[in-house]
C-alpha cells in the first residue's frame, strides 16, 4: 500500500497532503455517484484515479475543479477547508483539469480559446508565442491561429494540455492525456509529468491504460460504484489484477475464435481515393488503397490530423469521390453513395467523435438507436417509426454491452462516455454488418469494457465481415488485427501482417512519415 505520508515523485517529504476529500457524495436523480469518498494527494505525487465506467471518477474530479458542488464533505486545500465554487476558483487556487470531452468553443481560434482559460492577466501576454513554445517542448505541436472545428479530436485536446501547462498548476488532473499520442510521444509527456513532479506539482491521473499506470504511477486510488474500494501501487501490481479490482470480477481476455482465410471473398475495396479536405487546415487524401477480406480486421494506425477523419468520412459516404468504383462494397461501387445508400450496401459506421457525431446528446437512447439503424433493424414502417421496435432494439444494445442507464428512454447526454461508447459501438454490431469501419473503439472506456468490445469485434469478423479499425492504441490494433497499415500526411502504408510488426516500428512509421517508417521497417 503505499505512499500514503510518503515522498512523491522527486520532491520532498511532506506530511501535509496538498489535497485531501473527507466523505464526499454526491447524488443524481437515480444514481449515488460518490458515497463518501476519501482521497488524499500529497505534493509532487503522480497519484491514478481508476475505476470503471459509471464508477464516480469523473464526477469527483469535476467536483475538484469546482464544475460540481458536493452534497456533503470536505475538501481540504493545502491544509485549510474550502468550497470550490468554480473552474475559475479552481484555476486562482492552483488546480488545472484537462477533461476528456473538451471545454472549447469551436468557432474561435486555438489562442483564443486558451486564453478564455487563463484568469491572469500577465499569464496572456505573448500568448501565441507561448503556446508555440510550450506545445513544441512537450511534443504537442499547435498552430495558435487555426480555428478549433478544424481541428482532429487528438489536436483538440492538446489544446487542453497547454492551456493547464501554461498556467504553473500545484495540481494538474489530466483525464485519458494519452488516448491519441504515439508511444514515442507518450514518454515525452512522461518525461514532462515527472519533471512537474520533480518540482512539487501533483498529478491526478485517469487513464484506462493501465499499463501506463503502471509506469507512471506511485499511488492508485480505485472506485466501483461510487466508492472507494482499493488504494495501492501499481507498480506492485499487473495490470489484470489491477482491472479486477475495478470491475470487482475476474476479467475475460478476448477470445481469437477465428483465422482470417487467404482465399475469402473481399468485401471491402478502396482504389486510388485522393479527396480535398473541406476543412481549411485538414489533410488531403493521397491515392489510398486497401482491401478488406471477409472475417478479416485490417487496423490503421496513425497520429490524429494525418487524415482519419477524411479517410473515414470517405468510407462512411460523408464525403463522396470522384469515382463510383474508388469504393466497393461487396462488389457495390459505392464511391458517390451517401451514408444511407451505404449502409443499404451493408455498411455500418462508428465515427471518432461521439457526442454529436456518433449521438445527439439530447435524444434517448431510443432515438439515437433509430438514426442509425432505422434501415438494417426495420424500424420504420412505411414511413412510421415503430416505437416498439425502436425501443426494444435500443434495450437489446443496452443489455448485450452492458451499457450503465436507467433505459432506452434515457438522454444519452445522462452517459459517462464510456458509456455511451459501448451503445454506439454495439448500436452499430447489432446490425450484423458486412462491412463495419471503425474509429478509435474504445476511447476513454475501462478495462473491461473494453474487452467486451474487443470480443465483439472479433465475434463480428468471425461471422465472416470485414472490419477496419482506425485507431491510435498500437496496443488494441495489435491484439485484434491481422493487417495493419499506417496514416501519414493523407498517405496510406502496405498493409503487413501484425506478426510481422512490432510497437516500435509502427510507432516510428506514425511519428516520421510512411517512406522513412517503411525504410525502418525493413532495415535489418
Amino acid at each position: 500500500m503505499a505512499l500514503a505520508g510518503g515522498i512523491g515523485s522527486g520532491g520532498a517529504p511532506s506530511a501535509q497532503p496538498l489535497l485531501r476529500l473527507s466523505g464526499i457524495v454526491k447524488q443524481f436523480p437515480g444514481c449515488l455517484a460518490n458515497d463518501h469518498v476519501d482521497l488524499s494527494i500529497l505534493p509532487g505525487e503522480i497519484h491514478a484515479l481508476l475505476g470503471e465506467n459509471g464508477a464516480g471518477k469523473s464526477t469527483l474530479v469535476k467536483i475538484i475543479y469546482g464544475v460540481q458542488k458536493p452534497d456533503a464533505g470536505e475538501i481540504i486545500w493545502r491544509g485549510q477547508a474550502v468550497d470550490i465554487n468554480s473552474p475559475s476558483h479552481a484555476r486562482n487556487l492552483g488546480i488545472g483539469m484537462v477533461f476528456q470531452h473538451f471545454s472549447l468553443f469551436e468557432a474561435l481560434t486555438v489562442a483564443e480559446n486558451i486564453a478564455l482559460g487563463i484568469n491572469d492577466k500577465k499569464l496572456r501576454k505573448d500568448l501565441t508565442a507561448r503556446i508555440v513554445e510550450v506545445s513544441e517542448a512537450y511534443g504537442l505541436p499547435l498552430d495558435p491561429n487555426r480555428a478549433v472545428h478544424d481541428l482532429s479530436v487528438g489536436e483538440r485536446q492538446r489544446i487542453e494540455i497547454v492551456r493547464c501547462l501554461l498556467q504553473d498548476p500545484k495540481l494538474l488532473i489530466m483525464d485519458e492525456p494519452t488516448s491519441v499520442l504515439t508511444p514515442q510521444e507518450v514518454e515525452k509527456l512522461f518525461a514532462t509529468l515527472r519533471r512537474l513532479a520533480s518540482e512539487g506539482c501533483a498529478i491526478l491521473y485517469i487513464s484506462h491504460k493501465l499499463d501506463e499506470i503502471r509506469a507512471l504511477c506511485e499511488k492508485a486510488t480505485i472506485m466501483r460504484l461510487g466508492r472507494v474500494v482499493a488504494e495501492c501501487d501499481p507498480r506492485q501490481e499487473s495490470a489484470r489484477h489491477l482491472a479486477e479490482l475495478m470491475i470487482g470480477a475476474s476479467l475475460k481476455a478476448p477470445i481469437h475464435g477465428r483465422q482470417a482465410d487467404a482465399g475469402a471473398a473481399t468485401r471491402l475495396v478502396v482504389r486510388n481515393l485522393s479527396l480535398t479536405s473541406d476543412q481549411q487546415f485538414g489533410t488531403d487524401l493521397k491515392q489510398v488503397g486497401f482491401e478488406v477480406r471477409a472475417g478479416e480486421i485490417l487496423g490503421i494506425g496513425g497520429i490524429a490530423g494525418n487524415g482519419q477523419n477524411e479517410l473515414m468520412a470517405a468510407l462512411s459516404g460523408e464525403t463522396l469521390s470522384a469515382a463510383a468504383d474508388t469504393i466497393t462494397l461487396d462488389g457495390v461501387a459505392a464511391g458517390k453513395m451517401g451514408p444511407d445508400g451505404r449502409r443499404a450496401s451493408g455498411g455500418c459506421f462508428v465515427p471518432e467523435e461521439r457526442n454529436g457525431h456518433g449521438a445527439v446528446r439530447d435524444m434517448t437512447l431510443a432515438e439515437n438507436a433509430l438514426l442509425s439503424g432505422y434501415r438494417r433493424r426495420g424500424l420504420v414502417q412505411i414511413g412510421v417509426i415503430d416505437d416498439s421496435r425502436t425501443t426494444s432494439f435500443a434495450g437489446e444494445v443496452i443489455r448485450g454491452f452492458d451499457v450503465r442507464t436507467t433505459g432506452p428512454k434515457a438522454e444519452a447526454r445522462s452517459l459517462s462516455g464510456g458509456n455511451l461508447q459501448k451503445f454506439i459501438v454495439g448500436r452499430e454490431i447489432l446490425q450484423k454488418p458486412g462491412v463495419l469501419v471503425v474509429a478509435q473503439p474504445t476511447w476513454g472506456v475501462d478495462a473491461g469494457a473494453a474487452s467486451a468490445i474487443h470480443q465483439a469485434l472479433l465475434d463480428l469478423a468471425a461471422q465472416g465481415a470485414a472490419v477496419v479499425i482506425i485507431s491510435q492504441d498500437l496496443d488494441e490494433i495489435m491484439a485484434l488485427a491481422d493487417r495493419i497499415a499506417v496514416i501519414a500526411g493523407g498517405r496510406l502504408s502496405p498493409a503487413i501482417p501484425v506478426a510481422d510488426a512490432t510497437i516500435e516500428t509502427i510507432g516510428r512509421l506514425m511519428g516520421g512519415g510512411i517512406e522513412s517508417g517503411l525504410e525502418a521497417a525493413h532495415a535489418p
